[in-house]
């Protein structure tokens, strides 16, 4: 563990010279907060939710119930999560002048999906005249509204992307089954929804991630809820976090063909080439979301006639655990959510977006937690630059 160099003694500087004071860089093994939300267990390999082993939850729960459990530390009663799921759905559509947002943007070429969902997100709080009620009754309340919203506004995104009109979400359906009915414009076979469904819980918290540690920074300022779930989104779209996803399926698409795949990876790894989709700050085994993931990329690879890509991600995985294995480098949950989605006809401008959708859950209960026991984050910079410099008047600096 990091020494600290934190101190109320006036007589101690914050300067000094590499190495003379260890710290955790990135904040990394720093716990800054009790929480109990998620757990990892990085060197068994485990996730759970509020004690719930996510393995169960996959195979057992819904979104809705598990974004519940986040929410309130606790599994729903039959009334309680009939209650829950009739204020998402109440909440679930979104203002004109957000879709034509989102519209225009689908005309301009190339545009970043997460660029525009974070414009859109911020957009919603100017429509919500109770975004800024500062009371936890009111917290609670914009919480649901942008679990449910953020489903809308990625289908919106989605169907911008290829020039289509939005679809309005319907009241009937489940959050993923509803969320699918936006993206394609149609009811699709309840099996791809039940994996949706999982991509979502799977998603929907993960302890202190630099997004989750966003959100709960800015909430400590007592910053509206909107606000800082932009700050996660901002976040989650860097290609260190969410973004992985995506490289994963740009690095299938450069292998192109099963037998490349073991020459491309041991050439990447002489070059000494990040493979996107392996390792983990925290995991030092295989990732527990990956493990699920991969038995969905199974069937739904055949389904689709894209077997190609889950056996292409099977080499890389062998050689990966081959030479890095050992150092704990193994799949992440990116590694094989992105074959799953693209099986499921989605495109991987979305992917990210869609990670967002299933961790909107676990920020927006971080941020009541935060808010419940609030102390604004204030850690310190160890100061490396200079102690004493002369100011040179502009005239005279050469």
């Amino acid at each position: 563990m990091a020494t600290t160099v934190a101190s109320h003694d006036p007589q101690v500087k914050y300067i000094g010279k590499p190495g003379e004071v260890s710290f955790a860089r990135g904040l990394e093994g720093v716990i800054v907060a009790e929480s109990t939300k998620s757990y990892v267990d990085g060197n068994a390999g485990r996730l759970i939710y509020h004690g719930i082993p996510i393995e169960v939850l996959a195979e057992r729960s819904t979104f809705e119930e598990t974004a519940f459990l986040l929410l309130y530390d606790k599994l729903p009663t039959e009334d309680e999560l009939e209650i829950y799921q009739m204020r998402l759905r109440q909440y679930r559509e979104i203002p004109d002048e957000v879709y034509q947002f989102i519209s225009c943007a689908g005309r301009r070429y190339n545009f970043h999906a997460m660029a525009v969902l974070r414009t859109a997100i911020s957009m919603l709080a100017t429509f919500d005249d109770l975004a800024e009620e500062d009371t936890m009754v009111a917290y609670e309340r914009e919480a649901i509204k942008l679990i449910s919203r953020m489903a809308t506004v990625v289908a919106a995104i989605g169907r911008a992307r290829k020039g289509l009109p939005p679809v309005h979400p319907r009241p009937d359906l489940s959050h993923a089954a509803n969320f699918l009915y936006m993206l394609f414009g149609e009811e699709l076979d309840p099996l791809l929804a039940r994996v949706m469904d999982v991509i979502l819980i799977l998603h929907a918290d993960h302890e202190c991630n630099a997004s989750t540690f966003t959100v709960r920074a800015i909430t400590s300022t007592l910053s509206d809820l909107y606000s800082a779930v932009v700050g996660g989104i901002a976040a989650l779209k860097g290609p260190l976090h969410g973004g992985a996803n995506e490289e994963v399926m740009r690095m299938l698409y450069e292998i192109g063909d099963v037998e490349h795949a073991e020459a491309w990876v041991r050439r990447a790894l002489a070059r000494k080439r990040k493979i996107p989709g392996f390792g983990h700050r925290v995991y030092k085994t295989y990732d527990p979301r990956a493990h699920i993931l991969r038995r969905y990329a199974l069937q739904l690879t055949q389904r689709a006639g894209k077997e190609k890509w889950l056996k292409i991600a099977e080499v890389i995985e062998r050689v990966m655990i081959e030479h890095l294995g050992q150092r704990g480098i193994q799949p992440n949950v990116d590694f094989y959510s992105g074959i799953v989605m693209d099986s499921m006809g989605i495109e991987s401008s979305l992917f990210t977006p869609i990670f967002a959708m299933g961790r909107i859950a676990g920020w927006v209960a971080h941020a009541l937690e935060q808010r419940r026991d609030n102390r604004i984050y204030r850690p310190r910079f160890f100061y490396v630059g200079p102690e004493h410099l002369e100011y040179v008047p502009i005239e005279e600096r050469g």
